[in-house]
């Protein structure tokens, strides 16, 4: 009895080490057995061995008793479908859908079977076959639209758009007008080329929901990018009857104008929508980047560019960058002085901003006011004491100021700091060959110059001084006549390099 019953518990609750095999105890009662083995149908407790595998990590191992379930319990579904996922997940997509197959003939009815089967086939690149099987799940679950999205979403994969505008529709018979399909059908259209269909699927989308402004925005696109210049415009006057302080409605306004060719209407749509604080700073400033190359080509916009600066300025005084971009107007426009205003402003709001630092002492520079160089120069290498150009700019104030033995300590620095930049590199031996001749040091000057001319050969700059003062000391003046004579061939119209070149 007590074999027996020993048996029995064995049959029921098999382990995973003794699935696969038979007891020596139990081979002479194999034929008494068959017919038990052949009712069982799975084994539980091997399916939950596999599912801790898999959440363990260790998939290998759950693939590898699958295979060994599958074979045992061919009449299991789940044995497949577990497989199937696994081999999916490692894309061996083909083997994954064989098993996805039989999982579904094992098991006509389980949705989960057949949405994974329609998975696999589109990770086989199946579509046509996937579309089989959602076509096939809608019918028998009417209700969940979440089947009507992901089979509108195979047609229009498969380029079958009308079949997908009539899935939307179904949905919308469900759910009624929704902003989402409508966009879409209207796309469709679009792309079918039946621009009337897609007007009316807008305007659908309008009544269904009146006083939703944006709606009429997107209309008034339809209109323009159908040439219907009038019935956008119709549009977008609706726009401000139902959000007048619809920031973003005159930037619209603004382009339409310019189109139509009504420059002085399309300025004052941008003065309106500059003026709004609702409008963001950086679409301004992105309109505003606009006129650079309008400055230099149509003067006559100038005034425009600086009137909108102000206004942004004015609508957000503690924004660093509205200070920024106006300061980088007026320095194209060579305001140089009211350009530093702009960018000490910045820097009172925010001192990180390197790239404003390395302007205002162009600023400094350009307005030749080097106190004011030397001065925010260090105070800039005190913030970037690794940045090279900022060496370089404050040493050109002090030699401006006769301060050479600070202007070579600084240039001295700068050089160590430079990196993959040979321009700038030739230009701070430039300014130490000049800074060494007013140091009276002719041989580091004369080694300085031929350092910059290795790098670059072609500056006037470098050609001309390096030339003259050699003549000065009555050394190499064939070297430098030829040098003299380079220089005005680059700058013809220099009259200093022409001085230098009659001197020599």
């Amino acid at each position: 009895m007590k074999k027996k019953s020993y048996i029995f518990l064995w049959l029921v609750n098999l382990a995973v080490s003794g699935l696969f095999s038979i007891p020596l105890s139990a081979q002479h009662k194999e034929e008494d057995d068959k017919e038990k083995k052949e009712t069982l149908i799975s084994n539980p407790s091997v399916l939950i061995e596999v599912k801790k595998m898999i959440f363990s990590g260790n998939e290998n191992n759950a693939e590898s008793l699958l295979r060994k379930y599958i074979d045992r319990y061919q009449n299991d579904p789940v044995g497949f479908f577990e497989l199937s996922k696994i081999l999916a997940a490692r894309k061996a997509y083909p083997e994954a859908l064989t098993y996805a197959e039989k999982a579904c003939q094992l098991d006509q009815v389980n949705i989960w079977y057949q949405l994974f089967l329609a998975e696999t086939y589109e990770m086989n690149q199946d579509y046509d076959k996937a579309v089989e099987i959602f076509e096939q799940i809608v019918e028998t679950d009417p209700d969940n639209l979440e089947y009507y999205y992901q089979l509108a979403a195979l047609y229009l994969g498969l380029g079958k758009y009308q079949q997908a505008v009539k899935m939307y529709d179904k949905i919308e018979s469900q759910i009624g007008v929704s902003e989402e399909i409508s966009l879409q059908k209207q796309k469709i259209w679009l792309h079918l080329k039946e621009p009337s269909k897609s007007e009316a699927e807008l305007k659908r989308l309008i009544g269904s929901n009146p006083g939703e402004s944006r709606y009429y925005g997107i209309l008034a696109e339809f209109y323009m990018s159908q040439e219907k210049k009038e019935s956008a415009f119709e549009q977008y006057k609706k726009i401000l009857e139902l959000d007048p302080g619809n920031a973003y409605i005159h930037m619209t306004l603004a382009d339409y104008y310019r189109k139509a060719g009504d420059r002085e209407k399309a300025y004052g749509e941008l003065k309106l929508g500059f003026a709004n604080p609702n409008l963001d700073v950086d679409t301004k400033i992105n309109i505003l980047l606009s006129f650079y190359s309008v400055n230099e080509l149509v003067s006559d916009l100038k005034y425009q560019a600086f009137a909108l600066a102000d206004i942004l300025v004015e609508t957000h005084p503690d924004d660093p960058k509205v200070y920024s971009i106006k300061g980088d107007l007026l320095s194209q426009d060579k305001q140089y002085q009211e350009a530093r205003d702009s960018f000490l402003k910045v820097l009172a709001l925010d001192s990180s901003r390197y790239v404003v630092w390395e302007e205002l002492l162009r600023m400094d520079l350009l307005t030749d006011d080097y106190e004011q160089l030397k001065e925010y120069g260090y105070r800039a290498i005190e913030l970037y004491p690794e940045q090279p150009v900022i060496k370089l700019l404050t040493a050109v104030g002090e030699m401006q100021l006769k301060n050479y033995p600070e202007a070579e300590k600084l240039l001295k620095q700068g050089i160590d700091l430079v990196a993959n930049n040979q321009d700038l590199l030739a230009q701070f031996y430039m300014y130490l060959g000049d800074t060494y001749h007013a140091l009276d040091n002719s041989a580091e000057s004369d080694k300085a110059y031929e350092k910059s001319l290795q790098i670059r050969d072609n500056n006037p700059y470098v050609l001309n001084n390096y030339s003259y003062y050699l003549s000065l000391r009555g050394e190499s003046l064939s070297k430098a006549e030829q040098m003299a004579k380079k220089a005005v061939s680059i700058e013809p119209g220099n009259s200093s390099f022409q001085d230098t070149y009659g001197w020599v």
